[in-house]
């Protein structure tokens, strides 16, 4: 697993040390692919999945799961509640600046 993937999988674990739950989702891969590759964020994915003991997963169960997780919208409330979880687990999740 590259550094990089191994350090979020370990903010994830400290963050959500019981799994990270389905319904965040949306928002951490919403927050992961600000930062990370599309490759980064599948292999968190087969990660989170795995921290759940669900058993053997195909590469295409974790290309729907990012696909579906990723096409939904989170609600900004729900960015901030995982960003939250996160930094206290100390993943330093700093959004870059806009352009505006």
């Amino acid at each position: 697993m590259p550094s990089r993937v191994a350090n979020v999988v370990g903010w994830l674990r400290e963050g959500y040390p019981a799994g990270v739950p389905e319904h965040d989702y949306v928002p951490l891969f919403a927050l992961l692919r600000r930062t990370l590759t599309e490759q980064e964020v599948e292999d968190v994915a087969v990660a989170v999945i795995q921290q759940h003991d669900r058993g053997p997963i195909t590469h295409e169960a974790i290309e729907d799961l990012v696909a579906r997780t990723t096409a939904q919208e989170p609600l900004e409330r729900d960015v901030a509640r995982v960003r939250a979880v996160l930094a206290a687990a100390g993943w330093p999740l700093a959004d870059p600046p806009s352009e505006d």
